[in-house]
């Protein structure tokens, strides 16, 4: 049993509650109201009220005594010349805490703790938190319209690089086949060289031939003295036409004859048959 146990664990070690309870405490005096669960708004409700009755005493020690807790100076100078002076003329009750209802999920249930007597400055601030909500939801909206926009202007810039820089490529391209062709036409040429300088080296070298010398014409005295022998070349060839005509003219009529009794011969046989 929990008698006389009024200190609430929140689940928490005693250093992890100190601080939630200085977190919760800052974020209701920045911003007069926070929504959190029923337990940590009535947690928090006590150590509120405690710091806004040292804040109504305005000197140094309670200065140092709310930094102890708080650890900022901003808001203790909020705190001790915005807040408290409200609550001069109220003796306690300086907080309110409104029940909302569970929370989705674990179904805690859920309340907002504020300031009394800072409503319209509450109402203030959530118009505030609106205006900057739809500025932001328009801006995204321009954004996006923008973008919408600009993804075909973009594809467009993109064609019309694509284009230029294929134009640009085309002459690039030929400058290239063409320095390309150059040392090959080169290459051939040495190579032509080179099979001319080898087949050169291959072939036996050629002698030098003699020049003719021009035959002498004979002279009127020594065609004189060939004419005779001449002649008798002349007389010697056709004495030789003549003893072979002869010949081939016998050798005719044996064949011839040999011929005949062939015949003669083959009727004969037949007859006999």
């Amino acid at each position: 049993m929990r008698h006389r146990k009024k200190v609430k664990k929140l689940g928490r070690t005693a250093s992890h509650r100190r601080a939630t309870l200085r977190n919760m405490a800052s974020a209701l005096i920045n911003h007069h109201q926070i929504k959190t669960t029923l337990a940590k708004a009535k947690a928090a409700r006590s150590y509120v009220e405690k710091l806004i009755t040292t804040g109504k005493n305005d000197s140094v020690h309670a200065r140092r005594e709310a930094f102890k807790f708080l650890q900022n100076r901003t808001l203790v100078k909020k705190l001790f010349d915005e807040i408290a002076p409200t609550f001069s003329d109220r003796n306690g009750g300086y907080t309110r805490i409104i029940k909302v209802g569970p929370r989705m999920g674990d179904g805690a249930e859920m309340a907002i703790l504020q300031l009394v007597g800072f409503e319209q400055l509450i109402i203030d601030e959530q118009e505030k938190q609106k205006k900057k909500r739809k500025s932001r939801e328009e801006k995204k909206k321009a954004k996006e319209k923008e973008l919408a926009e600009e993804v075909p202007a973009a594809a467009e810039v993109e064609e019309t690089k694509k284009e230029k820089e294929k134009k640009k490529e085309k002459p690039k391209k030929e400058k290239e086949a063409k320095a390309k062709e150059k040392p090959e036409k080169v290459e051939e040429a040495a190579k032509t060289e080179e099979e001319i300088s080898a087949e050169k080296a291959k072939e036996p070298e050629k002698k030098e031939e003699p020049a003719e010398v021009p035959k002498e014409t004979k002279t009127e005295k020594e065609q004189s003295s060939d004419a005779p022998k001449i002649e008798e070349q002349k007389e010697k060839t056709e004495e030789s036409k003549e003893a072979k005509e002869p010949e081939t003219e016998e050798a005719a009529k044996e064949d011839s004859e040999d011929k005949k009794g062939a015949e003669e011969d083959t009727g004969e046989e037949e007859k006999k048959k």
